[in-house]
C-alpha cells in the first residue's frame, strides 16, 4: 500500500513540473502587450490567443478548444460593446476599433477573428443573425481603416456565449459585444 502512495505522489510531481514547465507567463503590462509578436512565434503550431475580459491582464491558462490550443489572455485586442437590437457602431466602439487596428497593421501577420455576440432576449435563429452582423460591422471598419481583409474572419456565437452572468440590463449590456481572437 506504501508503495502506491509513493507512486501516485510521484506521478503527481512529474505532472505538476510538466504543467508549471509548459505553461506560459502572464503579461505583465499594457506596453507589453501591445507589442509586436516577433514573426517566429506567429508560425508555431495550431493556436489560437483570446482575451476573455476587456483591459484585465490575469494569470495565463491554457485549455483545449475544438483541437486548438487557447491562451486565454491578452489585452491589446479590445471588445466593442452594441446597443440593443442593434449592429451600429457607436462612436466608443469606433475609437475602441481605432486601437485595434493599429496594433493589427503594426501587426501584418496576426490573424483576427470576429466573434459576434449578444445577449439572452430574442430567439437562437435571431441572435444568431445578429452576432453576425454586428461581427461583419466590426470587419468593415477595420477594412475602412487599413486592416487586411484576408486576415480577417468573423463567427457569430448568439447568444450561447455570454460574458456576464445574469437577466438584467447590466449584464445584457456586457454579452452584446464583438470579441477579437488572435488566431496562430
Amino acid at each position: 500500500m506504501k508503495r502506491v502512495w509513493i507512486f501516485m505522489i510521484a506521478i503527481l510531481a512529474a505532472f505538476s513540473l510538466v504543467m508549471a514547465c509548459t505553461t506560459p507567463k502572464a503579461i505583465k503590462s499594457t506596453e507589453e502587450a501591445a507589442k509586436p509578436i516577433p514573426p517566429a512565434e506567429k508560425k508555431v503550431g495550431e493556436e489560437v490567443i483570446t482575451a476573455q475580459k476587456p483591459s484585465e491582464v490575469t494569470e495565463t491558462e491554457i485549455k483545449e478548444e475544438t483541437g486548438k490550443m487557447v491562451i486565454e489572455e491578452v489585452s491589446f485586442l479590445k471588445d466593442i460593446q452594441f446597443d440593443f437590437d442593434d449592429y451600429s457602431l457607436t462612436d466608443q466602439a469606433k475609437l475602441i476599433l481605432e486601437k485595434n487596428a493599429n496594433w493589427m497593421i503594426n501587426n501584418p501577420n496576426a490573424k483576427i477573428r470576429i466573434e459576434g455576440h449578444c445577449d439572452e432576449r430574442g430567439t437562437n435563429e435571431y441572435n444568431m443573425a445578429l452576432g453576425e452582423r454586428r461581427a461583419n460591422s466590426a470587419k468593415k471598419y477595420l477594412i475602412k481603416l487599413g486592416v487586411n481583409e484576408s486576415l480577417l474572419s468573423t463567427i457569430s456565437y448568439g447568444e450561447e456565449k455570454p460574458f456576464a452572468a445574469g437577466h438584467d440590463e447590466e449584464a445584457w449590456a456586457k454579452n452584446r459585444r464583438a470579441h477579437f481572437t488572435l488566431m496562430k
